[in-house]
């Protein structure tokens, strides 16, 4: 059976991503598809279906905003991540903000929140 839950988790952090992939298995979630920059995660945009993204703002020395502006063109949900102290462009000040360290309840909050009904 295809599971059409499938995440775009984009992340810089190795480790971070492996913590959020086993949150993800241990969700019930599919693998999630993952990218860590900004490059990465327009080719599978553009490339793949994804049902919903986790979006650090933070990459590496960019930002994740061309990413979250390619979800929204998209009409894909997303929610972003950080360590703090970011500040959310005005078009996307109504996207929900998870900050590090994550906890496995907030993740599967903002991941069933994907997924209404």
């Amino acid at each position: 059976m295809l599971d059409n839950r499938r995440i775009l988790l984009v992340e810089d952090d190795v480790l971070i991503g492996m913590m959020l992939v086993d949150m993800f298995d241990a969700l019930g979630f599919p693998e999630p598809a993952q990218a860590t920059s900004n490059q990465e995660a327009l080719a599978i945009i553009g490339a793949e279906p994804v049902a919903g993204a986790l979006v650090d703002i933070n990459l590496g020395d960019e930002k994740g905003w061309p990413v979250a502006d390619a979800l929204a063109a998209h009409g894909i949900p997303f929610a972003f991540t950080t360590g703090g102290g970011d500040v959310i462009p005005p078009a996307h000040a109504h996207r929900k903000l998870v900050t590090k360290p994550f906890r496995i309840s907030e993740i599967e909050t903002v991941l069933n929140g994907f997924f209404p009904g």
